[in-house]
């Protein structure tokens, strides 16, 4: 193309789209890296990769990616002003948070909507410090992906005027026995417990009902469970 030598075309359309991916980034804002929504990560990919076939590319004249960085730049900037102006696009085009627990029971329903299994709300609990679900109120889903935690009120960390009211007891974790639907043989060997006995313990009949639990806990110091179902008792 024009002559130069394909080695320095490389050196040239990397850096200017570099550059050019540089500014846009700092047009659409910080929002990019630290509060990532669906179209924000689709935009993102989108124009890395442009980006990254333009580098290199020795051919195809250099403005047929800066138009298509552009389009998607000024699509991106269209939704981010929309979203602001108008509550119900920005939750046509961005989503909307979901209730994964309401009032300490886990919504089955919310949980098949957002593609999330039982094992990935524990495990985005723990990253939030809750080891036990017993200690959550609400826990919600947002559209960049977070969880949102409200613990319970006694759960609720502890400020000055709490300080020796009374002594706190020592941490421990509740036993998961059935999730999903399956009983955690683990789970029942840690308080060498058999399948009958849970049966019994939570009165159910046959495997149906045993599938209808989409999570229950065992607290050993209160001798208590705490189950949630994928529907209403019937």
């Amino acid at each position: 193309m024009f002559g130069i030598p394909s080695i320095y075309w490389v050196l040239i359309n990397a850096t200017v789209s570099f550059i050019y991916l540089f500014i846009i980034s700092k047009i659409l804002g910080k929002k990019q890296i630290a509060q990532l929504e669906f179209i924000d990560y689709a935009v993102g990919i989108s124009l890395g990769s442009i980006a990254a076939d333009w580098s290199i590319e020795t051919e195809q004249p250099f403005y047929y990616y800066l138009i298509a960085m552009t389009i998607f730049f000024l699509l991106a900037l269209f939704v981010a002003i929309i979203g602001r102006k108008s509550t119900f696009l920005k939750r046509t085009l961005k989503g909307k948070p979901s209730t994964l627990i309401y009032d300490g029971k886990i919504d089955y329903r919310q949980l098949n909507k957002c593609k999330i299994d039982v094992n990935d709300l524990l495990s985005m609990l723990r990253e939030k410090n809750y080891f036990d679900i017993n200690d959550v109120a609400y826990a919600i889903f947002e559209p960049s992906g977070k969880l949102s935690v409200l613990p319970k009120g006694t759960q609720k960390p502890v400020v000055l005027e709490d300080v020796n009211k009374k002594l706190v007891e020592p941490a421990s974790l509740t036993n998961i026995l059935i999730v999903d639907g399956k009983i955690s043989k683990s789970g029942l060997n840690k308080i060498n417990k058999d399948k009958e006995w849970l049966f019994a313990k939570l009165q159910l009949q046959n495997k149906k009902e045993l599938n209808n639990i989409l999570l229950a806990a065992y607290d050993e110091k209160t001798k208590t469970f705490n189950v949630h179902t994928k529907r209403p008792a019937q």
